[in-house]
């Protein structure tokens, strides 16, 4: 079945998962919006490459794939599928709105959506860029993850990952593979992000001119 065909509850799982922007599992999908994603409807996602499942403690956790995300922001200019009810065409009636305001502001979906933060809590994006703009002395030069990693080696690796991904959505941020494989170094191989399938080593912050 095609992408642009799929069930009411599986579009629901692919927005949750964009407005929530982090990974979750299908307990958190569940008391976030009642769904879960199970079975063959997780297995069709896979394959469409809409959504990554990884197996976690006897439990799958759920993330958007870089294919899921344009999705998602393709959705915003769609109709309602059919039969989908009320629920579906206010969903659906404010889906349109945010794509109106995107287009207006020519913003994307990751200035929207970002995972929710604790009051006080030091955001490890902020992190990275401040680690970023000290280590390339502001450049914007493409800087090795494996030096960012020693710079913030006080942040859990999870925790850096998932805000690697996260800023890797945002236009000015690039997250790249290394063209030239063989000046890479034990370290950069140890340091590397998965993205999309690829090693990515390189860290890239455009500045504003």
């Amino acid at each position: 079945m095609a992408d642009d065909r799929l069930t009411l509850s599986e579009r629901c799982v692919m927005l949750v998962l964009m407005a929530e922007a982090r990974e979750l599992t299908n307990t958190e999908l569940y008391a976030v919006a009642g769904v879960k994603l199970d079975g063959r409807y997780r297995r069709r996602l896979n394959e469409l490459d809409l959504v990554a499942s990884t197996l976690v403690n006897r439990a799958f956790v759920h993330e958007l794939t870089d294919r899921g995300t344009l999705w998602c922001a393709a959705e915003l200019s769609r109709e309602r599928p059919q039969r989908s009810g009320c629920a579906g065409g206010a969903l659906y009636s404010v889906l349109a709105g945010l794509g109106r305001h995107l287009d207006r502001t020519g913003a994307a979906l990751s200035d929207l959506f970002q995972p929710e933060q604790a009051a006080g809590q030091v955001s490890v994006e902020s992190a990275v860029e401040q680690a970023y703009a000290e280590l390339t002395d502001g450049s914007g030069k493409p800087l090795r993850l494996s030096t960012l990693r020693v710079r913030l080696a006080a942040v859990p690796r999870t925790e850096v990952d998932q805000a690697l991904e996260t800023m890797a959505r945002r236009r000015d941020v690039h997250v790249r593979a290394e063209a030239d494989q063989k000046v890479l170094t034990a370290a950069d191989h140890g340091a590397a992000i998965m993205l999309g399938g690829t090693a990515r080593h390189l860290l890239t912050i455009e500045v504003p001119r």
